[in-house]
């Protein structure tokens, strides 16, 4: 049976250290929001940072539908047929669509905010050169919106199915992981 795992969460709050763990120790495929928002920045020539990111998401929603981008994951993963995880929700149109498919699992992570700023600068990615105040900026930008088409993070972390405090250690973090795999491969 596939599942299908979508990754929500704040800045900083160990997705993508969940989505490793899926991928190397479990064997799911991994699906990235991410990773086809930088394909399509780079297409149109904008600068890689995260107002980049949030306008060309905010677009192509805009343009076809709240779902779009995680529909256009879940189709490539359902040609792959493997158990697979999605990162990063971040709509309430996409945990609909996803939802509306089957066999899907919301996972939600947050941790205090200065921890996770302290771990965007370690990753130190295209996104991640920021001051602390741009950083609450651009998550408080992202937690609420009434437009359809755009990011909201608070109503997306409502609706997990389980969700994941990540102020404690990588073991602490898996260990709560492994708990709630343990149900949904049962």
């Amino acid at each position: 049976m596939m599942i299908v795992i979508g990754i929500t969460g704040t800045l900083g709050a160990g997705k993508g250290t969940i989505v490793d763990y899926l991928v190397k120790e479990k064997g799911f495929d991994h699906y990235s929001v991410r990773l086809f928002l930088i394909r399509e920045i780079e297409k149109l020539g904008l600068p890689l940072n995260r107002d980049s990111m949030t306008s060309v998401a905010n677009e192509l929603r805009a343009h076809h539908s709240p779902s779009y981008i995680t529909d256009c994951l879940y189709n490539e993963a359902l040609k792959n047929g493997k158990s697979c995880v999605i990162e990063s929700i971040r709509t309430a149109g996409e945990i609909i669509s996803l939802r509306e498919k089957g066999s899907f699992t919301l996972f939600a992570i947050d941790a205090a905010a200065e921890t996770r700023y302290q771990r965007i600068q370690l990753r130190n990615s295209e996104t991640d050169s920021v001051t602390y105040d741009t950083f609450l900026s651009n998550e408080n930008r992202e937690m609420n919106s009434t437009d359809p088409n755009k990011q909201n993070l608070k109503a997306c972390i409502q609706q997990a199915d389980y969700v994941f405090i990540n102020n404690g250690t990588f073991d602490d973090l898996i260990a709560q992981v492994e708990a709630v795999l343990t149900k949904l491969i049962s």
